[in-house]
């Protein structure tokens, strides 16, 4: 079995005024190459963007990239002629294939604070696609909710990778089946404190597992937590 452990207080961590973010994994001027990627899990970055500030114009290509916002509102626009807002409990993906330029911009009153995760692609140079879909928190209280396959709706990336989350009281216990036994799965804590396959994490921990038989999650709190299955 391979387990990696990544404490909060370990991630790299920039502030740049308008923009507060943190990365699980090497990202702009943090690097470790210790942590590079968990699979195709590329990058995990926890970024809380101010009112009226946000990300100018840029470029991506041959990334899968998916946005989960955790609190507020954030525009997207592209060169697609996509204009689109993402609120709390949506999630955005972007297939960006041979290249796309978009902004991302925080119009609203408050701060928003949100997940940016690149994965690798399947298939390089693929015709840039982009979706986006409102999640049912209901629907993912006590039970594991999918949020990103590459397989089925609702959203669909080019990866064979599943992303999926849960909302769980405290005392609650699950599990979880891996979907492809060769793959791994990245637990990313959002909120709360829970112990996956015997390992404690606290907010904003993230835990790698390789394992091919279902892995148990107990709750010691209430809790918010996401796989990455990569």
């Amino acid at each position: 079995m391979e387990k990696i452990i990544h404490k909060a207080e370990t991630r790299g961590h920039q502030n740049h005024g308008w923009l507060n973010t943190y990365h699980t994994f090497s990202f702009a001027n943090y690097y470790d190459p210790e942590r590079m990627h968990f699979g195709n899990l590329r990058v995990i970055n926890d970024d809380t963007v101010e009112s009226h500030r946000g990300f100018g114009k840029h470029p991506h290509d041959n990334m899968e990239i998916v946005t989960i916002v955790l609190e507020g509102e954030l525009t997207h626009e592209d060169s697609m002629g996509h204009k689109q807002a993402i609120v709390e409990n949506e999630v955005q993906v972007m297939s960006a294939g041979t290249g796309i330029f978009h902004s991302e911009f925080n119009h609203s009153e408050k701060p928003v604070s949100l997940l940016q995760v690149w994965i690798y692609p399947q298939e390089k140079n693929i015709s840039p696609t982009y979706n986006q879909h409102q999640f049912v928190v209901a629907e993912a209280k006590g039970k594991w909710q999918t949020l990103v396959n590459g397989e089925e709706t609702p959203l669909k990336i080019n990866q064979n990778a599943k992303v999926s989350r849960i909302f769980l009281e405290k005392g609650e216990d699950v599990s979880y089946y891996p979907n492809n036994a060769s793959y791994g799965s990245y637990f990313f804590l959002v909120e709360g404190n829970v112990r996956v396959d015997g390992v404690e994490l606290n907010r904003r921990d993230g835990l790698g597992l390789k394992v091919n038989s279902s892995m148990k999650i107990e709750a010691l709190d209430k809790s918010y937590l996401i796989n990455f299955e990569v």
